[in-house]
């Protein structure tokens, strides 16, 4: 049996896992993460705050493990929610899934579980790690509904070897009925569903706060460059959106690119939103591109993975799609894939037009 941290949200997965492992016989010790000071009025189905942090502790409490609040706000507000805000302003559409995931809780909470004189560090997330004779291997969940490796990309292989994912052969409905199995108080509870720190879905707002000074307002313009429109602000707008642009074109016009520079939107018809291929940078990697039996590629959660050829310099990867994909949008990870083994991934930086 081993010493094991469980990072615990206060939902039902983290629950159930740190539940599963106490069943098992472990050493179990469970973490929740203090990320932010919730927003006045967050509604349920959010997570982070503070009903969530007395949810955890009421299932620690139920398991009789040790439980421990980690204050990582500064690190989360360095790691996350500055980079956040910074990438709308730079007119990209950020992830900050996973960078949580990057820099919180395979960095510094996996620290924090190794000083606690644990073994591994287990999640709620929906992935498998394979660890065979030439490392430990990343893999797609078996409910692929519920499938979170795209989040998971930028985990070392030193991380990957600490940590587990004990939910990742199963679908969340046996996750619920272990949980009600167990008696655990979370079994029923709503899944969140927004951005941890954006309660309410507010990204421009979150935005506009952290740059109070943003001159964001602009023109909406066709690819020939003629105006067709206005809005109050760059930074509300991503690659592939069509809601809120208010624009008669004679056709159903989609966000094309952002300039952040001269403030324009530049919006087209929907077949100008196909790509054949991407660049990225920043790129990590958990298995070697180039012994891959076949390469394929997912630019969103849970968007298609569509096959592809790499060409892998440095940090940055080109990757040339077998058939377009729609509405690459920078500042989105590009998530690399042998079959379900995810092989690396990286950011988004421009696509290659069709």
């Amino acid at each position: 049996m081993a010493r094991v941290v469980v990072a615990m949200s206060g939902g039902v997965d983290s629950s159930t896992v740190a539940a599963l492992l106490v069943e098992q016989g472990h050493d179990v010790i469970g973490v929740h993460m203090k990320l932010h000071d919730a927003a006045p009025g967050s509604a349920p189905g959010t997570c982070c705050g503070l009903d969530d942090a007395l949810d955890a502790r009421r299932v620690a409490e139920h398991l009789g493990i040790p439980f421990y609040v980690s204050n990582l706000r500064q690190a989360f507000e360095e790691g996350v929610m500055a980079p956040f805000a910074d990438a709308y302003v730079a007119g990209r559409t950020p992830n900050p899934c996973v960078l949580c995931n990057g820099v919180l809780k395979f960095r510094v909470l996996l620290g924090r579980a190794l000083a606690f004189g644990a073994d591994h560090l287990a999640t709620g997330h929906y992935g498998i790690v394979d660890h065979g004779s030439d490392g430990p291997a990343l893999r797609m969940a078996t409910d692929r509904g519920k499938d979170q490796s795209y989040f998971l990309f930028s985990m070392t292989p030193a991380a990957l070897s600490r940590t587990w994912f004990p939910l990742g052969a199963l679908h969340k409905d046996e996750v619920r009925a272990h949980a009600a199995r167990l008696g655990l108080l979370t079994a029923d509870k709503p899944e969140s569903q927004d951005v941890c720190f954006l309660p309410h879905g507010d990204h421009a707002g979150f935005v506009a706060a952290r740059h109070p000074d943003l001159r964001a307002d602009g023109d909406i313009v066709d690819e020939q460059g003629r105006v067709v429109g206005h809005h109050d602000g760059y930074h509300r707008f991503t690659v592939g959106q069509r809601r809120g642009l208010a624009v008669a074109l004679g056709y159903p016009a989609f966000v094309v690119r952002i300039e952040p520079e001269t403030r324009r939107v530049v919006v087209a018809s929907a077949e100008r939103l196909d790509h054949h291929g991407l660049m990225a940078d920043g790129c990590t990697w958990l298995a070697d591109p180039a012994q891959a039996r076949a390469i394929s590629v997912r630019v969103r959660h849970r968007g298609p993975v569509v096959p592809c050829s790499v060409r892998v310099d440095d940090d940055r990867v080109h990757a040339t799609f077998h058939t377009p994909l729609r509405a690459v949008a920078p500042g989105q990870a590009a998530v690399f894939y042998d079959g379900d083994r995810v092989l690396g991934g990286g950011w988004i930086r421009h696509a290659v037009e069709a």
